[in-house]
């Protein structure tokens, strides 16, 4: 046996390290080329019509792009995964791949602010209606299915206030009536979250969390299971998307070490996020893994870790206080910068946006305060909430 065959029984950090590149296949290097390529030149006429030839243009694939595929089908289970520009074009693509003019798609209300935006003002020129529905709903879902029901997209845990969902009792409803099922799974990552073994479709990541790991990448990724994957591969190639080799062979890279910064990720976020339980300022903390956290049963059902980001939500009673409040808690921190995304390897925190919410409304309590955990000594880290705790009382 190839030493670098795949077996299923080898463990994540293990398949994390020698997933999606052979270096027997390019001279014994350790790493994959990076491949640069738009033109690729056929060796005769016959195959150039035919386009008999394993590479036929920079956007339908190169080597770089492939490694990384490779290794996130192997992490998936899946039966393919394209590469895109951006975690918003891994949301888009897979809509747009299976969804025409005059379906229904239902779209978990906590959905990431920016897949909403795109649903409310691209899909609806399109004829394309979306409805969006209370996290918390399982089997329940049903009664908002219609016949032209096409996709259940579903995120869990959710964006900045973490509700977790029911995935196979949601996956199992919409298949009985047709539909696809796509979930965005970049917070748990396939390492602590397989969306495919739980019934979903369509599996979707910003890859520009902790796969990129380093805050200076964009990219996504979809992998597909068998129904699912013909209409993404399609819809891919004729919006012409794709992501860059350098980005490509970046993540792959950053891919290599996901394993043991997520270990870290998941312990400093879960020491902290116990501090600030029950601490003066701070109403509730959102946050899956916690006991208290009203979703926690069905993440210990279904979830083999957490990762690194997770919300507080300020007490502060008077509503027209919140801003301030907010604003004074950020101003005072030094460790956290005041930053979007997460999943890189210093500590991020914003103010969380929750106007756009239809049925998952805020918590009446204050407002929501997103920690991304870095790598950072959690001592320290702690030390700096605690001032802008102080701070965000003293406003």
């Amino acid at each position: 046996m190839n030493k670098h065959e795949k077996t299923p029984n080898r463990g994540l950090n293990t398949r994390l390290t020698h997933s999606g590149h052979d270096p027997q296949s390019y001279h014994g290097f350790v790493n994959p080329p990076v491949v640069h390529a738009s033109t690729v030149l056929f060796p005769d006429a016959a195959t150039m019509e035919s386009r008999n030839s394993k590479y036929t243009y920079g956007t339908h694939g190169t080597p770089t792009t492939d490694a990384l595929a490779a290794a996130i089908d192997e992490l998936e289970g899946s039966a393919g995964t394209v590469i895109l520009p951006s975690g918003l074009a891994a949301v888009s693509v897979p809509f747009l791949a299976v969804l025409s003019a005059g379906d229904h798609v239902l779209v978990v209300d906590s959905v990431y602010g920016p897949t909403r935006r795109f649903c409310n003002d691209m899909l609806c020129r399109y004829g394309i209606e979306a409805t969006y529905y209370n996290p918390m709903m399982g089997a329940e879902i049903e009664q908002l299915i219609r016949p032209n029901t096409k996709l259940v997209h579903t995120e869990a845990p959710g964006s900045n206030t973490f509700e977790m969902q029911d995935i196979p009792a949601i996956a199992e409803v919409a298949h009985g009536h047709g539909a696809l099922v796509s979930m965005d799974n970049t917070w748990a990552t396939p390492l602590y979250f397989k969306p495919l073994d739980h019934g979903v479709d369509l599996s979707i990541h910003a890859a520009t969390k902790y796969p990129a790991g380093h805050s200076d990448i964009l990219l996504g990724t979809v992998s597909a299971n068998e129904a699912a994957w013909p209409a993404l591969n399609t819809a891919n190639m004729l919006l012409g998307m794709c992501g860059s080799p350098d980005d490509s062979y970046m993540t792959l890279r950053g891919l290599r070490t996901m394993g043991v910064r997520l270990e870290r990720h998941q312990q400093s976020a879960l020491q902290i996020a116990r501090a600030l339980e029950g601490r003066p300022g701070v109403a509730k903390v959102l946050h899956p893994a916690l006991e208290s956290f009203p979703g926690h049963d069905l993440w210990k059902r279904d979830f083999c870790g957490s990762s690194g980001i997770f919300s507080i939500v300020l007490d502060v009673a008077d509503a027209e206080r919140h801003r301030a409040k907010a604003h004074a808690f950020l101003d005072a921190l030094t460790l956290f910068g005041l930053g979007y995304s997460w999943g890189g390897y210093e500590s991020l925190c914003v103010y969380a946006n929750l106007s756009d919410r239809t049925v998952a409304l805020p918590p009446k309590e204050g407002p929501v305060i997103r920690l991304q955990i870095g790598l950072e000594d959690s001592e320290d880290l702690l030390a700096d909430i605690e001032k802008a705790l102080a701070a965000a009382n003293a406003a």
